[in-house]
C-alpha cells in the first residue's frame, strides 16, 4: 500500500506571507484541493492536527463536538478525497494513486503552508496510521504523536470483523487464511485480509458490523449520527475503494513502528473492539507508546468528553 519513500519540506511551495491562521482554508496543496479549518495561530506553538478515520470520513463531527475543548492551536483537516476536500478524480495524481505516502505528503504540505515548525498529529482509527507514518518520516517536524483507537494491522482487523460477524450470525468461525496460503503459488502474497473481510461482510453488512464493535451504547451512536446529519457530509466510498485497490486489507504497519523516534501516546476506548486490545498492543509494544484506556468506544469524546479531554491534555504535556 505504501512505498515508504521520503518527502522533504522543501518539496512544497509556500507563499512568503501566511494567508491568515484562524479560519477556513480550501487550498491546492500537493496536487489536491484540501479543506481544513485552523483554530488559533499555528506559528506560536506546535498545532494539534486532527486526522480523521474512515478512511474517507471527515473532521466535522470531531470539531463540532470537541473542538472547543482544545486549548492550543489546532487544525481540522478533511483528508484528500474526503469530506469537504476535492474529489480524488480531480487530483493531479488521480484516484488510482491514493496510498499512505500521498496522505503523509498532504499533511506535510499543510504543515509547510501553515508555517508551523512542528505539528502534533492526532490520528483517529485509520487516521492514526497517517499520524504514525508522518512521525516516522518527519521526526524533526513532529513534536509528538497521539493515536486514538489506532488501526495498524489490517489482516488482524479483518479477522476481528470476521469473528464478530460469525458470532452474530451464530455461524462457526471459518478463517480462510490457511486454505488461501496453501493455494497461493510460492513467491506470491496471499490476500488474507481481503478474503477475511469479504467473508465478514457476506455475513453482516459493514455498517452494522462496525456499529456493533465500536460503540459503547446506542446513545453514543445516535449522537454521532446527529452530528453527521448536521454536517451534511456523505461519501468516502471512492477513498475506501482506492485504498483497498492499493492493498489496504493486506497492509501490516507494525514493522515500521520500531522506527519511530518521537513520543507516542495512545488513547483508546475499552469498548472499541476494532482497536482494543490487539491493535493498541502493537503500538504499545513496538513504539513504546504510553497507553490510556477509557471507559469509551471508538469515538471516546462521545462517551466521556471530560475524560477524553483529560487524557488528551496529559498526552500533550507529559
Amino acid at each position: 500500500m505504501a512505498r515508504m519513500t521520503g518527502l522533504n519540506a522543501d518539496d512544497f511551495d509556500r507563499d512568503e506571507e501566511f494567508q491568515g491562521a484562524d479560519g477556513v482554508h480550501f487550498e491546492h496543496l500537493n496536487g489536491a484541493d484540501l479543506y481544513f479549518e485552523v483554530q488559533g495561530d499555528p506559528t506560536t506553538e506546535a498545532p494539534l492536527v486532527f486526522l480523521h478515520g474512515g478512511p474517507g470520513y471527515n473532521s466535522y463531527s470531531f470539531q463540532a463536538l470537541f473542538g472547543e475543548h482544545i486549548e492550543r492551536p489546532a487544525v481540522f483537516l478533511d483528508q484528500r478525497g474526503s469530506g469537504r476536500s476535492g474529489p480524488l478524480e480531480d487530483t493531479e495524481q488521480g484516484a488510482d494513486t491514493l496510498d499512505l505516502d500521498t496522505l503523509v505528503g498532504d499533511l506535510e504540505a499543510v504543515r509547510n503552508f501553515l508555517g508551523a515548525e512542528q505539528i502534533i498529529p492526532l490520528g483517529h482509527g485509520f487516521g492514526a496510521l497517517v499520524a504514525l507514518e508522518y512521525a516516522r518520516r518527519h521526526p524533526t517536524r513532529t513534536a509528538r504523536v497521539i493515536a486514538v483507537n489506532p488501526w495498524v494491522h489490517f489482516p488482524q482487523l479483518a479477522l476481528t470483523l470476521l469473528e464478530e460477524a460469525s458470532a452474530r450470525r451464530g455461524a462457526a468461525l471459518t478463517d480462510p487464511a490457511d486454505d488461501l496460503r496453501a493455494q497461493t503459488p510460492e513467491g506470491e502474497h496471499p490476500a488474507v485480509g481481503g478474503a477475511r473481510i469479504e467473508a465478514a461482510f457476506a455475513l453482516l453488512n459493514a455498517r452494522d458490523l462496525l456499529n456493533a464493535l465500536q460503540f459503547k451504547d446506542q446513545a453514543s451512536r445516535m449522537r454521532l449520527e446527529f452530528a453527521d446529519a448536521e454536517g451534511q457530509l456523505i461519501g468516502g466510498g471512492e477513498v475506501q475503494e482506492a485504498l483497498v485497490n492499493q492493498g489496504l486489507w493486506e497492509f501490516e504497519y507494525p514493522p515500521f513502528l520500531t522506527e519511530l523516534r518521537r513520543p507516542v501516546f495512545v488513547i483508546t476506548g475499552a469498548h472499541d473492539r476494532t482497536s482494543y486490545p490487539e491493535q493498541v498492543q502493537w503500538v504499545a509494544d513496538l513504539a513504546d507508546a504510553d497507553v490510556t484506556v477509557l471507559d469509551a468506544g471508538h469515538y471516546p469524546w462521545l462517551d466521556d468528553e471530560d475524560a477524553f479531554a483529560e487524557a488528551l491534555g496529559d498526552a500533550l504535556t507529559r
